[in-house]
């Protein structure tokens, strides 16, 4: 069974970076499409960023120009660098898998870790 574990949130001040991680285990990130998604209270569950199988980035309107998505297959990992944060960054963030080559992957979620920016 694939499980993805995310860590890196916590609460920082705006304009700083946080870097959240995403290990997986039961499966091997090669094979997956992975992202990032976030949701805020009394919000929508919103795309963040995904990465395809080939390490080619895609990244919400957002946070293009402050976020950075990328992969370490040897790792199992997915990173996603904060850089610039705002207080409307505030959000759990989830990392996702999916062997679908979409860049809104979907199929297995992890429980989110938490991201606070005060200003």
């Amino acid at each position: 069974q694939v499980q993805l574990v995310e860590s890196g949130g916590g609460l920082v001040q705006a304009g700083g970076s946080l870097r959240l991680s995403c290990v997986v285990s039961g499966g091997t990130i090669s094979s997956y499409t992975m992202g990032w998604y976030r949701q805020a209270p009394g919000n929508e569950r919103e795309l963040v960023a995904s990465i395809s199988r080939g390490s080619t980035p895609y990244y919400e309107d957002a946070v293009r120009g402050r976020f950075t998505i990328s992969r370490d297959n040897d790792r199992n990992t997915v990173i996603l660098q904060m850089d610039s944060l705002e207080p409307g960054d505030t959000a759990l963030y989830y990392c996702v898998a999916d062997p679908r080559n979409s860049y809104r992957p979907s199929e297995y979620w992890g429980q989110g870790t938490r991201v606070t920016v005060a200003s």
